[in-house]
């Protein structure tokens, strides 16, 4: 059976500069990995390989078990949703209208159906209703990703790729917005910074670090003490919250190293 998304010994980078290679991945259908890495590592630049934005340098990345560059940019578009780091949308732009765009990929020329229930179901599910009408040069850096990933959902996607989707979220809309992917149902592909949210709302890791990708498993696999203190330098444990009873990962400085 063919994986939902599949990478074969891709390669891939910035111009000519190689910055991840040796990535081989596969994932299921419904399965949600989370990139970690340090700042630099490629978690951005191995998302735009696999979301088919830029070229790989080399390998191939399968959707269905088919090439992503044998794909047209419609039929890609229906099958896959991504949300850049960084998106400047018109300022003109109401929130619905902006949301709205991602129905363009399911629209034809002689339909009668604007998308307008898809757009209404997004806003409300990331609790953006009373949003929409507010012009898009209106909100916080946070209410902006929000926004963004609301688009993504109206897209009606059965892969989202999101690169820093909790980027300028307070903690609140942080667990909120993940828990929200988390209950889609979809395939989830999320560069992601804080290793205890990728733990808690990811089934698998792919750490990227020194130029590949180090090791690819389910969280406890992937986020050890051994391998999270090679690729940041920091000592990490995992502790059980007295009350909810759920693991959270911590990290400090090894000993020794703390600056105050």
């Amino acid at each position: 059976m063919n994986a939902h998304l599949e990478a074969r010994g891709v390669a891939c980078g910035r111009g000519r500069r190689t910055v991840v290679a040796g990535v081989d991945l596969r994932l299921a259908r419904g399965s949600r990995l989370a990139v970690v890495g340090p700042n630099g590592a490629g978690k951005s630049t191995l998302l735009r390989a696999l979301a088919g934005l830029d070229r790989p340098h080399a390998g191939e990345v399968r959707l269905d078990g088919i090439p992503l560059g044998e794909l047209g940019a419609r039929a890609r578009a229906r099958a896959l949703a991504i949300v850049s780091q960084h998106e400047t949308p018109p300022a003109d732009l109401l929130v619905q209208e902006l949301v709205g765009l991602g129905r363009l990929p399911h629209r034809s020329p002689w339909a009668t159906d604007d998308g307008q229930e898809w757009t209404e179901r997004a806003l409300a599910r990331l609790d953006l209703t009373s949003f929409a009408t507010r012009s898009v040069d209106q909100l916080s850096g946070g209410e902006l990703r929000r926004v963004l990933v609301a688009r993504a959902l109206a897209q009606e996607a059965d892969l989202l790729m999101l690169d820093e989707p909790t980027n300028h979220l307070d903690l609140r809309h942080q667990h909120e917005l993940l828990a929200t992917i988390r209950g889609l149902g979809v395939t989830v592909v999320a560069a992601i910074h804080d290793l205890d949210l990728a733990q808690r709302y990811f089934d698998q890791v792919a750490l990227v670090h020194g130029g590949r990708l180090a090791a690819v498993g389910t969280p406890e696999e992937v986020l050890s003490t051994e391998l999270v203190g090679a690729a940041f330098g920091v000592r990490s444990v995992r502790v059980r919250h007295p009350e909810s009873g759920r693991t959270h990962l911590l990290v400090e400085p090894w000993p020794g190293e703390e600056t105050g």
